[in-house]
This record gives structure tokens, C-alpha cells and sequence, in this order.
């Protein structure tokens, strides 16, 4: 991916030598299933190209490697499901290391399309299964109700300490289970690809960047990166910022690049 490094520590709003008018923009996660994305309105509102491709992608860990967890899964009577990789690598798990999942176990799910989702390995209505509204906090309220129940809460290799920190001020008896990492993702044939922005998610992004483009160069390619975490790691790579949501005036990402694009691609 073509783009000179040039270090930067405050975010730069796109005046100036970095005020050239965005065309082309690539979003660096899967492209929406649906038509129904912001995205997508986006680009036919301010007459841009996006495209979308994931610099990171989720493996399962093997068995093998599961077992020197020396977790037991059967000791434990209800499982925490974050996401639908939660739900797809333990149940890979189960039957690769031969575990049939007693009907008792209750599943604690952080939304309902991941409680649905479950349909997939269970017979929904023979089971317990509870779910919150995206927000784990709103799960807990649920979880409080089973204290008496063993957890496993199962994740990524990079998590948020947020969950295991409510879990431990509440008290609740549970075991941390990494069944999945997250891993940089070959982008070799973006090799002679330019874009104007690039939008990231996480650091993890940041890191595939230069795993994939050691010699990347930013030039006058913009940088939108979403959350704290993410414009840390922008700036760890002394890239420049241009564009950082949440912000009170543009909380999600469409809207922070749509107020940029009309700075930068009026008149032009």
C-alpha cells in the first residue's frame, strides 16, 4: 500500500497542506451484509468511493492449546457469550475435544442476535438462555439474579479488562477462557492499491498496517481511526490523526468523516 511517514502528535482537522480533496476511502473492516449501512449513504451523499476490506481476522485456538488452560469445561454451569465468535469456537472446542454440553448449562449472552445465533448448536427452547442489550453492564443485571452459578466467560487473547472487573466487583464466581485470537490478516494484494483515508478500529488494525507495509508512508493519506485506544496507536506510529470519533458533535464513525469531507471537498 503506497502513502512519506511524517510524525505528528495533535490531530490535524484538514487544513492547510493536508486540505486535498478525499475520493477514495477504505474502511478496514468486512463490507456490511446489507445494503442498510451508513456507509453506504455516505458515499452516494458526499460522491466517494469506500471500500472495505478487514486487516484483522479471528482464529480459533486448538484444543491442543486450550487444554493447557487446564479449564474443565464441564465444571462450570453457564457460559458467557460476548460475540458470535464466542459462540462459533466454543462449541468447535466442545466437539473437538469431545465435550457434550449438558442441557443445564445456561448461556448469558451480551445481545439477543447473539442469544438467536446460539440456534445454530441448540435447540433454543430447550435451553436457559439469557441476553442483555449490547451493553455488559446490562447483562450483569441478569447474571446478579444467578450468582449461585459457576461462569465461564469466554474471549479473545485481547480483551477489554471492562467484563472480568465487573464480574470480580460483583463477586461473581468465574473462569476466563481464551478460545480465540486476534490475528493480522494478509492484505498482500493491496500492495499497489492508494487511498486517500484510512479508517481504523482498533490498534490491532494499526499493527497490520506494518505488519503487511513495513515501509508504509502516510504522505497525504488522511488517518480516521474510532475510539481512544485506536488514535493512541495512531499516534504511537507517528502518524497524524485527521479524524477521531466519538466526539459530542459526530458519535459514530460516518458522521465524523462525512463533517471532514465536507470541509475538505467543498468547492473542489
Amino acid at each position: 500500500m503506497s502513502s512519506e511517514k511524517n510524525p505528528q502528535t495533535e490531530e490535524n482537522t484538514g487544513t492547510n497542506s493536508r486540505e486535498q480533496k478525499v475520493k477514495t476511502i477504505l474502511v478496514t473492516q468486512p463490507k456490511p451484509e446489507t445494503d442498510k449501512s451508513p456507509y453506504f449513504d455516505l458515499s452516494k451523499k458526499m460522491n466517494v468511493k469506500i471500500d472495505f476490506r478487514s486487516f484483522i481476522h479471528v482464529e480459533g485456538i486448538s484444543a491442543k492449546e486450550f487444554r493447557k488452560e487446564k479449564i474443565n469445561i464441564l465444571e462450570h454451569s453457564a457460559v458467557i457469550l460476548t460475540s458470535r465468535n464466542a459462540v462459533d469456537n466454543f462449541f468447535r472446542l466442545c466437539t473437538e475435544m469431545r465435550v457434550v454440553v449438558p442441557e443445564s448449562m445456561k448461556y448469558f449472552c451480551i445481545s439477543e442476535s447473539t442469544a438467536f445465533y446460539l440456534q445454530k448448536y441448540v435447540q433454543y427452547r430447550k435451553r436457559k438462555i439469557f441476553y442483555g442489550n449490547q451493553k455488559f453492564i446490562e447483562l450483569m443485571d441478569v447474571i446478579k439474579k444467578n450468582k449461585t452459578e459457576k461462569f465461564l466467560l469466554l474471549c479473545s487473547d485481547i480483551h477489554k479488562d471492562e467484563i472480568p472487573e465487573i464480574l470480580d466487583e460483583h463477586k461473581i464466581n468465574y473462569t476466563k477462557a481464551v478460545i480465540y485470537r486476534t490475528v493480522c490478516s494478509d492484505l498482500s494484494d493491496l500492495s499497489d492499491v492508494k487511498y486517500d483515508m484510512l479508517v481504523f478500529f482498533s490498534p490491532s488494525g494499526i499493527k497490520s498496517l506494518y505488519q503487511n507495509f513495513p515501509d508504509f508512508k502516510q504522505n497525504n493519506t488522511r488517518i480516521a481511526a474510532f475510539g481512544p485506544t485506536t488514535a493512541a496507536a495512531v499516534h504511537d506510529a507517528e502518524l497524524i490523526l485527521d479524524i477521531h470519533a466519538p466526539q459530542p458533535q459526530a458519535p459514530s464513525m460516518t458522521m465524523a468523516i462525512e463533517q471532514y469531507l465536507k470541509l475538505v471537498n467543498k468547492g473542489r
